[in-house]
């Protein structure tokens, strides 16, 4: 779909990750979506009814039946996280689940959204408001900042 929409002049952002997949015979990397079923879009008014008639586009993420806009500095701080993959261990924040926090520092900075996880290993997990989507992240509790 990403290609359809870059075909048709419509600026996208599909984050891909590679993941080592198992077959009984091999094993490969393979491009995944970061976020399956969605890819962000960058459109004119102009450019919304065209973006909707793309094959394998289905809908907007609404909110009282507006686009909900992803801020720029949230889509660059994933791209970020992608290209360096920074994942640093630290010491388990003092927040608890169902906080806003935003990434204070480090390829992510900037990235807001509600913490829903927080495991033994330093592993958190963070629900980014608009695409009800979540990422798994390794960093130090300093990076965090609750809001």
């Amino acid at each position: 779909m990403a290609q359809i929409l870059s075909e048709k002049g419509i600026e996208n952002y599909l984050p891909l990750q590679k993941t080592l997949k198992q077959w009984s015979d091999r094993r490969k990397l393979v491009s995944e979506p970061l976020f399956r079923s969605y890819v962000f879009v960058c459109i004119s008014h102009k450019q919304h009814l065209s973006t909707l008639q793309t094959p394998g586009v289905v809908r907007f993420i609404t909110f009282e039946r507006k686009a909900v806009p992803i801020p720029v500095l949230q889509i660059e701080a994933i791209k970020v996280f992608i290209e360096t993959g920074e994942e640093m261990l630290s010491e388990i924040p003092e927040m608890e689940i169902g906080d806003r926090v935003v990434v204070t520092r480090g390829s992510l900075q900037g990235l807001e959204g509600i913490l829903v996880q927080i495991s033994k290993k330093h592993r958190m997990r963070i629900m980014i408001e608009g695409i009800q989507q979540s990422l798994h992240l390794k960093m130090p509790a300093s990076y965090l900042k609750k809001i």
